[in-house]
């Protein structure tokens, strides 16, 4: 290591943060039906409480929080507002319906067209097997490449095979794997590792360091999480992973400040350019966020064209 390449370990302590997946949630404005199952994340979590949790300054990407699907663009808005007196705020990531053959390319041309709309999800977690083969929704991610626009895909270990099938179906889509596909922690299931390297083999998937500690057993030692942290930075590449919080859902399991320093301790044998990549530079490519303008101070990017 020479002078000129300091590790990451120093580097990413002076990096300057951006977090690929961040959530906001208002049960009174907007409404969340799978709050019903987690009673201790059933409340409001704005972004005052966000920077009360966070121990350094960090930018963010907002990332649709599971309120009822007709309500995504009503959850914009709200964010957008948000985002208009807390700039951190970059952009968000938006819901839409991919398998609506109807409703999904209106959507997906109004978001396009929207400077704060950065890409899309439409959570496929608890999909039944296969539904990533439809016609319809493999239509959807397909017109999300043409308008520009990656696809956030949070999916649990057993989709991972699917996720790599929907990749080569759809090669100009830019997918972000959530979570690093929600592995087990501290034995992920046997399909997970060779399904996530096939995964990785495609170049137009990258992938978040999120939410792993929320997947983690009870008790599981940090020294677990920093080998499957380890293996997919090896797997994917420093220049195609996003360092993710995913605050709140993260506070059932650990602090932001432990998370962001383990984070920072798996990528702390990498050169400082490595480091700021996935603490930074990644979610800025991979959201484009240097060809995106201010959010609009009016809602006209809401209303129907």
């Amino acid at each position: 290591m020479t002078m000129d390449q300091p590790s990451g370990g120093a580097a990413a302590e002076r990096a300057p943060v951006l977090d690929s997946h961040v959530h906001f949630w208002d049960p009174q404005h907007l409404s969340y039906p799978w709050l019903a199952d987690v009673p201790a994340l059933d409340r409001r979590f704005s972004p005052s409480g966000f920077l009360g949790d966070v121990p350094e300054p960090v930018e963010a990407v907002f990332v649709e929080a599971g309120r009822h699907p007709d309500q995504a663009a009503q959850e914009v808005r709200w964010v957008r507002s948000l985002a208009r007196t807390q700039p951190w705020i970059r952009g968000a990531v938006a819901h839409v319906s991919l398998d609506d053959p109807v409703g999904a390319p209106d959507a997906i041309g109004r978001f396009a067209a929207d400077p704060f709309v950065v890409g899309v999800r439409h959570n496929i977690q608890d999909e039944e097997p296969g539904f990533t083969e439809g016609a319809g929704f493999r239509a959807g991610v397909g017109l999300l490449g043409r308008a520009g626009l990656p696809f956030d895909a949070c999916v649990r270990e057993r989709q991972l095979g699917e996720v790599a099938e929907l990749a080569a179906a759809c090669p100009q889509t830019l997918i972000v794997l959530d979570h690093l596909g929600k592995p087990s922690v501290p034995g992920p299931d046997p399909a997970w590792r060779p399904a996530l390297h096939r995964l990785a083999r495609r170049d137009n998937v990258v992938c978040k360091l999120s939410g792993l500690a929320t997947e983690a057993a009870p008790g599981t030692d940090a020294t677990a999480l920093l080998a499957v942290l380890r293996e997919v930075l090896e797997a994917f590449g420093p220049d195609r992973c996003l360092y993710g919080g995913d605050w709140p859902v993260m506070t059932l399991a650990t602090s932001y400040g432990s998370w962001l320093d383990l984070v920072r301790e798996a990528l702390f044998d990498l050169p400082a350019a490595d480091a700021d990549a996935v603490m930074r530079t990644n979610a800025v490519r991979t959201y484009r966020l240097q060809d995106r303008g201010a959010a609009p101070m009016s809602d006209e990017a809401d209303r129907p064209a």
